[in-house]
């Protein structure tokens, strides 16, 4: 390769995901996950395979932390068990919750790694669940409560914050296509949950920055461009339209222009649910979009 230099400034970093990772799905004082009913419900996942110890990062954050260091990279992003810091979705706060991830916190700073949180990583707590998931508005308010906890005891030391990862994925492939937690078929409810998700991340973002007076916020998206496989009006049509189902029905609402026009004709009624004001909210300004 001919010499390449990245620019200044240029963060390297290394990801995981609360579930992927922590093990302890039951250790001092968690709540149950809607990926820990998930996993243990027969037939869910391929050989049975569930996170109960996964990584076992829970007990060896500070092995991790040093296989992170020996990496190279400047940036951690990882992100917290809503369960593990409310065992019910809401309410009292878990301290032990609190206390490990301040720990892991404090250990990236001291070997100079940025860390940069996830808020939500899939994991909701069974019990909001129980009340029907993101596919109720009553979720929203929990999910402010956890971010206010979360950011008021990192955001000392914390400013880059990401409220949602990978929203069409907790929505779609979560409540439409059954293959992720909750493994519902619905694609009414797939909608609803795309909407509040969105609408949780627009409330989130102004309670991070109050709590945290220098805070980096944005959100993850599993963005996918479409390329159409010939010419034909008929492909091109096809390109359009999943381009719309997984990336523009995220970015345009989140960046201020609604919901595309194309998506709302196709979805009709299905999208009762919007209350008058929503939009506004979903399109507060952002620091970034992953």
């Amino acid at each position: 390769m001919d010499k390449k230099k990245f620019p200044q400034g240029f963060v390297w970093g290394a990801a995981t995901a609360s579930y992927q990772i922590e093990g302890a799905w039951n250790e001092d004082g968690k709540g149950e996950s809607i990926w820990d009913r998930f996993s243990h419900t027969p037939g869910n996942v391929q050989d049975g395979d569930t996170g109960d110890a996964a990584c076992d990062h829970y007990h060896r954050w500070a092995e991790d932390l040093e296989l992170i260091k020996k990496l190279g990279v400047n940036a951690y992003r990882f992100s917290i068990a809503w369960p593990r810091i409310l065992p019910n979705g809401r309410g009292q706060a878990n301290q032990p919750g609190l206390d490990f991830y301040s720990k892991l916190v404090e250990g990236l700073l001291q070997l100079n790694i940025e860390p940069y949180i996830t808020l939500y990583h899939w994991d909701l707590p069974q019990a909001l669940q129980d009340e029907g998931g993101w596919t109720s508005r009553s979720v929203v308010n929990a999910f402010i409560e956890y971010a206010d906890i979360v950011s008021r005891t990192l955001g000392d030391r914390v400013k880059n914050w990401i409220t949602l990862n990978e929203p069409w994925v907790s929505a779609f492939v979560g409540y439409e296509h059954g293959r992720h937690a909750p493994g519902h078929t619905d694609l009414h409810e797939a909608l609803a949950a795309s909407h509040h998700l969105l609408l949780s991340h627009g409330l989130a973002v102004p309670v991070i920055r109050r709590n945290c007076s220098n805070a980096n916020v944005g959100i993850t998206l599993n963005l996918t461009p479409q390329v159409p496989a010939s010419p034909s009006v008929a492909d091109r049509d096809a390109a359009n339209w999943v381009d719309g189902y997984i990336n523009r029905y995220f970015l345009d609402p989140l960046v201020g222009r609604g919901y595309p026009q194309d998506m709302v004709n196709a979805y009709g009624d299905e999208l009762a649910f919007v209350q008058a004001g929503d939009l506004n909210v979903i399109s507060t300004p952002l620091d970034f979009i992953g």
